[in-house]
C-alpha cells in the first residue's frame, strides 16, 4: 500500500500524497499516465466556418485583448456591434468625458439610512440629481483603442467590406500557440490572415497573404474613435472631439499620438518589407504593401507613453506568443474528462479548456477585470469588486497564482480611498468600493453601495496566497489589506444588546440583490463570510507573532446564527417568504457552504436548501456564477450528481458560446465570472476541499460514468479551503 501511494504521489507532483489516497479508492483506469496536454487543448480549438456575430475570437495577454471577426481583424464591425462588438481594449485605456459646466463643484447628495439609531449616508439616490448621478456612473469608462480592418484600395476610406463579400470561411484559434489563422475568400480571391498578441507587450502582430495584395487591391486601415460608455466603447460620430497625429515616421515605423479630452496614448506601427503607412482621413490610417508582393506584415503597439526600447517584429512576436502559451498549457493544472461515459463530458471539458484561455487573456491584468473582461464594455467598463473572486480566485487553485497576484496590489493602491469611505460612514478600517474604476471611487448606484460581501474578499485572496507561499514575505505583503478589511468588518457588526448577538444590517443588500436594504439583516452568506474573514485575520495576527484581538474574538463567537425557516436556510433573517416571492437572482445562501468551507453550516439544513433550490428556483433569472456556486455546495455535501447537473444545467444563463464565453443577455454577451467560477468548481470537484472524503475526484459521481484525469492542481491549498 505504501509503495503504491508513493508512486501515485510522485505521479501527481505537489500535494500528490493527498491525491494519491483518493486515487486508490477509484479504478486503476482513472490513473493511467500523465495527461497529453497538447491533445487536450487543441481538440477544443474554436473553429468557425461561417460568420457568427456572437462568437468573435479574442487574442490577449491579460493587459490587452484584440477581438476579431472571421477575417482575423475587425473588418465586419457592423455585423457584430450589437451582438459581440469588436474592440481593442487594455487595462490602462480609459476615458473620461468633461464634466458638464453646470455640474462643476457639485457633490452628490447622499441618501440617509437609519443604522441602529444613527444616520449613515450612501450614494444610492439619483432623485433631483440625475445628470450628476449618471455622469459619475459613466466616468471613467474603458476605451476602444482602435479598429484594425481590411481595406479595399479601390474603395473610399469610409467604405466597408460587406459580409456578403466574404466566403469560404475557415478560421481557427490555435490555443496551444495563441495564434488566430483566418482563411477566406474576398470577392472570390483567397486571403489568409494570421494574428497574435505579444505575451508581455500590448502589441498585435498581423500577417496578410493574398493575390489582392500583389495587385494593390487590398490593404489594412487603422481607425480611432472617440470614447464612449456604451458596450461598443467607441463613438465614431464625434471626430472633432479628438485628434490623431503622426508624430514620428521612418521606413520601419510610424507613431500616431492620440489626444482625447484628459487622455492621450501612443500607437506605434511597425512596418516590414515594403509596407508603408499614410493618413487617409482625420482618424484613419492605411498600411499598404507594395505591388508584386503578396504579403503585408506589421505590428501595432498601444501604450499610454512612448516606449524607448525597440519593438519586436512580426516573427519575434509570433515566436514569443507560441513560447508563452506552450508554457501556460504545460504548467499549472489540467483536467481531462472526454473519455467519460457521461455524454455531457466533452462539453464540460471544452468549457474548462476555453475558460482557462479566456480568463488568462481577460482577467489576469494589474487591475480587477470588468465582468466582460477586455472584450466589450459592461457597466461602462468598470469592475465590480464582489466579482473579482469569481474572475480570478481560481488561478490559485490551478497553480497559476502569479496571474491572480498581478491585480492584488491595486487594493493597496486604493487603501486611502477605502479608509476614507469607511470613515465617512462612521466605521473603522477600509470599506472596499463595489463598482469602481482604476481611481478607486465607488460609483453611485441604487444597489452597489449597500453590498457588503466584497469586504472579506481581500482576506480570502491573501489566504490563498499564503497557503500557496507560506512565508513571512507573503504575510507582510498583504497584512495591511487583511487587517484593514477585518477592522471594517468588526466595526460594521453591531451588538444587539437585547439578543446579545452581533448583527449585520440594516441597511444591507445581500449577494442576492433583490431585497430592500432597510428591511434586510443577517444575510446567511454574509454572516458565514464575516466569521470566516475575521477568523482568518486572527490567524494572520498569530502568524506574525501578534495576539488575537479580543473584540474580533467576541464577534466571531457571538455573530447571529444563520437564519432558517421550515428546515432551510433563508437569504436573510427577515426574508418574507422562503421560495415564493424572491426565488430569483443569486441563491446566495448556498455560498455559505460551497464558496466557503462552512464551519458554521448545518449540513442537513443545507442539503434541504440545495434540493429545494434545485427544484423551485427560477433559474432563468440567475447569473452565470450561480451554477458553479451550486455545484460547489452540492460537492461539499456529497451530492455529486447534483454538482454535475448544476454545472451543465440547460438554461439561457448557463449557455457557453463557440468562443467559450458565457452569454447572459443582449447587452451582456459575455460574462467571465461564469468562466472563472466554473474553473474554481472543477478544481474543488477534482482535488477536494477541507474535510473532503478521501477519494479521487470527490466532487464527481463515483458510479463509473465519469473517467477523470487531473494533474498539477494546488492540492496543498485545496485541502485547506
Amino acid at each position: 500500500m505504501t509503495s503504491r501511494r508513493t508512486f501515485l504521489g510522485a505521479l501527481l507532483g505537489s500535494g500528490g500524497a493527498i491525491a494519491a489516497d483518493r486515487l486508490l479508492t477509484r479504478t486503476r483506469a482513472q490513473i493511467n499516465t500523465t495527461i497529453n496536454r497538447h491533445a487536450l487543448v487543441r481538440r477544443h480549438n474554436p473553429r468557425l466556418n461561417k460568420l457568427d456575430p456572437l462568437s468573435p475570437l479574442s487574442l490577449g495577454n491579460g493587459s490587452l485583448a484584440f477581438t476579431a471577426d472571421v477575417t482575423g481583424l475587425q473588418t465586419l464591425e457592423r455585423e457584430y456591434k450589437d451582438a459581440m462588438p469588436l474592440c481593442t481594449m487594455s487595462q490602462w485605456g480609459w476615458h473620461t468625458t468633461p464634466r458638464p459646466k453646470n455640474l462643476i463643484g457639485m457633490d452628490l447628495r447622499l441618501a440617509e439610512y437609519d443604522t441602529h439609531g444613527r444616520k449613515v449616508g450612501y450614494h444610492t439616490s439619483s432623485e433631483g440629481q440625475t445628470e450628476l448621478f449618471n455622469w459619475l456612473r459613466e466616468n471613467p469608462h474603458r476605451l476602444h483603442l482602435g479598429r484594425i480592418r481590411l481595406y479595399k484600395l479601390d474603395s473610399p476610406p469610409s467604405a466597408e467590406i460587406e459580409a456578403g463579400e466574404i466566403t469560404d470561411i475557415d478560421q481557427q484559434l490555435d490555443l496551444w500557440r495563441g495564434v488566430l489563422t483566418s482563411k477566406f475568400k474576398l470577392d472570390g480571391h483567397p486571403v489568409e490572415v494570421t494574428t497574435t498578441v505579444h505575451p508581455t507587450l500590448d502589441l498585435l502582430a498581423v500577417s496578410i497573404e493574398s493575390g489582392l495584395v500583389t495587385t494593390a487591391k487590398l490593404a489594412v486601415s487603422l481607425s480611432f474613435p472617440y470614447g464612449s460608455p456604451t458596450m461598443q466603447a467607441a463613438d465614431w460620430k464625434q471626430s472633432e472631439k479628438h485628434r490623431s497625429e503622426v508624430v514620428m515616421r521612418s521606413p520601419q515605423r510610424a507613431e500616431i499620438q492620440r489626444f482625447m479630452d484628459y487622455e492621450s496614448y501612443l500607437v506605434s506601427v511597425g512596418l516590414e518589407g515594403a509596407a508603408h503607412l499614410y493618413q487617409a482621413a482625420d482618424h484613419t490610417f492605411v498600411v499598404e504593401g507594395r505591388p508584386l508582393q503578396n504579403r503585408v506584415r506589421f505590428t501595432v503597439h498601444f501604450s499610454p507613453n512612448r516606449v524607448q526600447t525597440s519593438i519586436p517584429n512580426v516573427r519575434a512576436t509570433f515566436i514569443a506568443s507560441e513560447q508563452q502559451w506552450q508554457r501556460f498549457w504545460s504548467t499549472g493544472g489540467a483536467v481531462e474528462l472526454a473519455d467519460s461515459k457521461d455524454p455531457r463530458a466533452p462539453e464540460l471539458e471544452r468549457r474548462v479548456v476555453l475558460s482557462q484561455y479566456l480568463t488568462a487573456i481577460q482577467c489576469a491584468g494589474k487591475l480587477p477585470p470588468q465582468e466582460t473582461g477586455l472584450t466589450v464594455n459592461s457597466w461602462y467598463g468598470k469592475f465590480h469588486l464582489e466579482m473579482h473572486w469569481w474572475h480570478a480566485a481560481h488561478f490559485a487553485l490551478w497553480n497559476r497564482l502569479p496571474l491572480f497576484e498581478r491585480s492584488l496590489g491595486w487594493y493597496q493602491t486604493i487603501l486611502p480611498q477605502a479608509r476614507a469611505l469607511a470613515q465617512s460612514q462612521g466605521y473603522a478600517g477600509a470599506r472596499w468600493p463595489k463598482m469602481v474604476g482604476p481611481e478607486g471611487r465607488d460609483s453611485p448606484s441604487p444597489i452597489g453601495p449597500l453590498l457588503i460581501w466584497q469586504q472579506p474578499h481581500p482576506i480570502f485572496y491573501a489566504e490563498l496566497c499564503y497557503l500557496t507561499n507560506r512565508n513571512v514575505a507573503t504575510l507582510k505583503r498583504y497584512a495591511d489589506i487583511v487587517f484593514e478589511s477585518a477592522a471594517f468588518m468588526a466595526s460594521y457588526a453591531f451588538l444587539d444588546k437585547k439578543t446579545v448577538r452581533f448583527v449585520l444590517g440594516p441597511p444591507v443588500i445581500p449577494a442576492q440583490e433583490n431585497h430592500p436594504p432597510r428591511e434586510t439583516w443577517n444575510p446567511t452568506f454574509e454572516l458565514e463570510y464575516w466569521k470566516f474573514g475575521l477568523e482568518v485575520a486572527q490567524r494572520w495576527r498569530q502568524r506574525l507573532g501578534m495576539p488575537r484581538l479580543v473584540e474580533w474574538e467576541r464577534i466571531i463567537k457571538n455573530l447571529a446564527p444563520l437564519p432558517t425557516r421550515d428546515g432551510v436556510y433563508l437569504a436573510h433573517e427577515n426574508c418574507p417568504q422562503t421560495y415564493t416571492e424572491r426565488n430569483r437572482d443569486h441563491p446566495s445562501m448556498l455560498g455559505a457552504l460551497g464558496i466557503l468551507p462552512g464551519d458554521g453550516v448545518d449540513h442537513g439544513t443545507m442539503r434541504q436548501t440545495l434540493k429545494k433550490t434545485m427544484k423551485e428556483w427560477r433559474w432563468e433569472d440567475t447569473w452565470g456564477w450561480d451554477y458553479p456556486m451550486t455545484a460547489m455546495t452540492a460537492a461539499r455535501l456529497g451530492e455529486t450528481d447534483i454538482a454535475v447537473d448544476a454545472l451543465l444545467m440547460k438554461t439561457e444563463k448557463n449557455r457557453y458560446l463557440v468562443n467559450g464565453h458565457n452569454w447572459q443577455r443582449a447587452n451582456l454577451p459575455c460574462y467571465l465570472p461564469g468562466n472563472g467560477g466554473l474553473l474554481y468548481a472543477i478544481a474543488l470537484m477534482c482535488g477536494g476541499w477541507k474535510d473532503a472524503p478521501e477519494i479521487y475526484a470527490p466532487g464527481f459521481p463515483n458510479d463509473g460514468s465519469w473517467l477523470i484525469r487531473f494533474e498539477g492542481l494546488n492540492n496543498h491549498l485545496l485541502s485547506e479551503i
